[in-house]
């Protein structure tokens, strides 16, 4: 291990038992990309019937080699900036270790239930699109199969036809017609975890949406969740108008919306970038925002030529607010960049969520 892996190791081991000792999730971006980990505190309870300390979440995983849609030579790219795991085998042994690190007593009667899948400390993968920068299907098939796959149906057809997964289950919607979290956990999802798809009414494979994660907090009472929203193409900010309305509550904890604007020349938007991404984080008043899919990839095939690619600070979309606004509102508590609270993660830095 290379001093700089040694310190992220460090740092992660430092939070790990933050997280576990304040009952807090951890975010990690296992890549520069859009591939990330979320590590959800287990209440007691659930804890000392699986003897699991954390709930783990794995989305879009593309850790190392290209990805290419419809053929190589239409679209193709790969990472500039190494993957900080290689491999869903490194994966599981930093989660092995997490474990090994906030080791739960576990009920004398509940082992016989944890012992029943004890290859994998993934619990879950979600993917957002069929897309292979997001489904892609070497690393998936790295993955145990008795881990349950969440995906878009497009992307939950394509998984289902390599014949790997014992369970895909089409992500279901929540939408201002349907906004209670709670049908969203559905097994085999503990019953305070939810995974959703954020949908526009009547367009449920609109290419900007938004994956929703919802759980019950440790310290929480009652059934109000808190959300981590990510959305790697961004999602029409009016889309999270009914977030803040949900009963059962949804605190939006973390919003994964990227900067860049990029899109095909004289065609269509792809990723709706930071002016959409800041209107979405006052809608659905995130805590966080985080960035996601804005890595430059080594692009190939005839598309490349055609994608355009513009890079959207913090700064300048708190300049637009404020041109159009007249004035930044000091009511949301998102008056300056600070404020704003946004962090760009690079590959293998984690962050706890408090």
């Amino acid at each position: 291990m290379d001093p700089t892996q040694q310190q992220l190791h460090n740092e992660l081991e430092t939070s790990i038992k933050l997280a576990h000792g304040k009952g807090r999730p951890i975010l990690t971006h296992l890549n520069a990309d859009t591939t990330w980990l979320i590590q959800l505190p287990s209440p007691a309870v659930s804890s000392a019937r699986t003897g699991r300390a954390f709930f783990n979440i794995l989305i879009d995983p593309w850790l190392k080699g290209p990805q290419s849609d419809i053929a190589s030579w239409f679209s193709t790219q790969r990472h500039l900036i190494q993957s900080s795991i290689q491999t869903i085998a490194e994966l599981e042994h930093n989660l092995r270790e997490i474990q090994r690190l906030v080791s739960i007593p576990q009920e004398p009667s509940s082992k016989k239930e944890s012992n029943k899948h004890p290859t994998s400390y993934i619990d879950a993968v979600a993917v957002s699109h069929e897309f292979t920068d997001h489904c892609h299907q070497a690393t998936l098939l790295e993955i145990d199969p008795d881990v349950p796959v969440f995906a878009t149906e497009k992307a939950a057809e394509l998984i289902r036809s390599w014949k790997h997964f014992k369970r895909v289950l089409d992500t279901p919607a929540l939408s201002q017609r349907q906004s209670d979290w709670r049908k969203t956990s559905v097994l085999p999802l503990p019953s305070w975890v939810g995974i959703s798809r954020i949908v526009t009414e009547g367009n449920q494979l609109y290419y900007h949406s938004a994956i929703c994660i919802t759980f019950v907090a440790v310290a929480a009472t009652g059934d109000n969740a808190e959300a981590i929203i990510y959305s790697p193409h961004g999602i029409v900010a009016d889309d999270l108008r009914h977030l803040p309305r949900a009963r059962p509550e949804i605190n939006t904890l973390a919003l994964l919306h990227g900067l860049h604007d990029v899109g095909i020349t004289g065609m269509k938007q792809l990723n709706l970038g930071g002016h959409n991404g800041l209107r979405a984080q006052r809608i659905c008043k995130a805590r966080y925002w985080l960035g996601t899919h804005d890595e430059i990839k080594e692009p190939g095939g005839i598309l490349a030529p055609f994608l355009r690619r513009s890079v959207i600070s913090i700064q300048d979309a708190l300049k637009q607010e404020k041109d159009r606004n007249g004035h930044v509102p000091r009511s949301s508590m998102l008056a300056d960049m600070e404020d704003a609270n946004f962090l760009d993660l690079g590959s293998g830095e984690s962050l706890l969520l408090v």
